[in-house]
């Protein structure tokens, strides 16, 4: 299995910290977000991860090479311009293989172990969606679980971690796409699982939530 970390977004509300570093290049417990994830999915057994990148995408690859110090073998999506998340997945898919991929969002957190993740099956199902409960900046939620599948109704948050299948995008064309509508319409063939995400999952999404996780790694290191 291979997965793609998201990292083509701007960071308007982590300005002015985003206005030169890309923002999963933030470093948190002494390394950047993003090698957290790097480092966790190689522990789970992911060796192949595809990054996508626009706002200072030279910087992500300065800094990431070919994944080679962490011990992956990276493969840069590089977009003009953010093409949103079903636009930057589309783009990607010669390089996603033929199977399941794994999709983590660069700027979130996750203190878990990620080989469940990574052993989930998809079945028949186009996509698994890991959902959390509502954090206080998301308090009406996304989409519910009911069993092992996901319903288009407000009740959880959608964590941003998700395996899909590549023929879920292969007719698709390129261009900005969201990927909600696209997830309404795989709910509505019934053919989304998932589970709640078990483990420390948090929405990096401004300057205080990054340097309150940095507070709290820093101490506990």
């Amino acid at each position: 299995m291979k997965a793609m970390i998201l990292a083509a977004g701007r960071g308007e509300r982590m300005r002015p910290l985003t206005d030169t570093v890309p923002k999963p290049l933030l470093r948190v417990g002494g390394k950047p977000l993003i090698v957290h994830h790097l480092e966790k999915l190689k522990a789970a057994g992911i060796s192949e991860v595809v990054i996508n990148h626009a706002w200072l995408g030279d910087k992500l690859v300065a800094a990431l090479g070919d994944g080679s110090d962490v011990g992956v073998q990276i493969a840069w999506s590089a977009e003009a311009a953010a093409l949103e998340t079903a636009g930057g997945i589309v783009q990607a898919l010669p390089l996603l293989g033929d199977g399941p991929f794994l999709v983590i969002n660069g700027d979130t957190w996750l203190g878990m172990d990620y080989a469940p993740l990574v052993s989930q099956s998809l079945g028949d199902d186009l996509a698994h969606l890991w959902l959390v409960a509502n954090p206080p900046q998301h308090p009406g939620g996304d989409f519910s679980l009911e069993g092992d599948r996901v319903l288009d109704r407000p009740g959880l948050t959608f964590s941003g971690v998700g395996l899909y299948h590549t023929s879920a995008f292969s007719a698709l064309t390129q261009g900005s796409r969201k990927l909600a509508p696209l997830l309404r319409d795989w709910m509505a063939q019934g053919r989304v699982g998932g589970a709640q995400l078990i483990g420390d999952w948090r929405d990096i999404g401004t300057v205080a939530r990054l340097r309150a996780l940095d507070d709290e790694l820093s101490s506990t290191n």
